[in-house]
C-alpha cells in the first residue's frame, strides 16, 4: 500500500476547513490544516507537504500565498488547488502568471472534488507546460 499524501490546506473560515479535513481525509489524504499565514514557506516544509489546498475568503489572500509559493525553489513546483469565489479573476490571474501545476475550483465546490484535483495534480509531473485548469 503507498504512503498517504500530505496535504496543507490554508483556510481562513475555521468551520470549513474542519469540513475539508474531515473530506480529504475520507478520501486518503494526511491533512494540516491552518489559517491563512505569512509563513507558508516555513509550514511547508515543516510539514513536509505533498501538495496544498488554498481556499481564502479574498483572492488576493490565495494569490499572495501562491506567490511565496512559487518564490521559494525549494517548493516552486508544489501542486496548489485554488478554491475562488471569483474563478474567471482568479483563472486570469494565474494565467497572467504562467502558472502550472495549480487547479482552480470555483466555489461552490465539494470535498470530492478537491480529491480529484489534488489526485491529478499529484499524478503529473512538472512540466512548464501544465496549463490552469478549472476543475
Amino acid at each position: 500500500m503507498s504512503a498517504r499524501r500530505r496535504v496543507l490546506l490554508i483556510d481562513d473560515t475555521p468551520e470549513i476547513a474542519e469540513l475539508l479535513t474531515f473530506s480529504l481525509r475520507d478520501h486518503g489524504y494526511d491533512v494540516v490544516a491552518t489559517g491563512y499565514t505569512v509563513a507558508l514557506g516555513e509550514r511547508i516544509v515543516d510539514e513536509r507537504a505533498d501538495a496544498l489546498v488554498l481556499d481564502c475568503s479574498a483572492f488576493d489572500m490565495s494569490e499572495s500565498l501562491f506567490d511565496m509559493v512559487r518564490n521559494e525553489p525549494a517548493h516552486a513546483d508544489l501542486p496548489v488547488v485554488i478554491i475562488s469565489d471569483t474563478p474567471e479573476a482568479a483563472d486570469a490571474s494565474l494565467r497572467s502568471r504562467q502558472a502550472d501545476r495549480v487547479l482552480l475550483i470555483p466555489k461552490p465546490f465539494t470535498g470530492a472534488q478537491v480529491a480529484r484535483a489534488l489526485d491529478q495534480l499529484l499524478s503529473v509531473a512538472p512540466s512548464p507546460d501544465h496549463p490552469v485548469i478549472r476543475s
